[in-house]
């Protein structure tokens, strides 16, 4: 069963969330949860392109770094890093918990 759509209220808890439990005791941890902060801003609704030509209305939570953005799905219920084409953000099949969709690319 496909989740519900959320909105943006219950996106920014998610990553507030997620925020709270981040181990930030290293210094790696330190640093991609501060470059993730500094990304973010409030949840905008886009069309994010998945393969085969589909697209699907998401939420992106992160500006885009000059290639790669993390969005949430509200069908799958998760979060995805997509990369920048022409056509607008690509989903590219890295799924999970926000920060460590941003942090596999940083």
């Amino acid at each position: 069963m496909a989740a519900r759509a959320a909105v943006p209220e219950e996106i920014g808890a998610l990553v507030a969330a997620e925020i709270a439990a981040h181990d930030a005791t290293s210094r790696s941890g330190r640093m991609t949860l501060a470059a993730f902060q500094a990304a973010l801003h409030p949840p905008r609704l886009i069309t994010v392109n998945f393969s085969g030509g589909i697209t699907q209305k998401c939420w992106s939570v992160t500006r885009t770094d000059g290639c790669y953005s993390v969005i949430y799905l509200p069908s799958a219920g998760y979060f995805s890093l997509c990369v920048d084409s022409d056509f607008g953000p690509l989903d590219i099949g890295v799924h999970g918990p926000a920060i460590d969709c941003f942090a596999s690319v940083q």
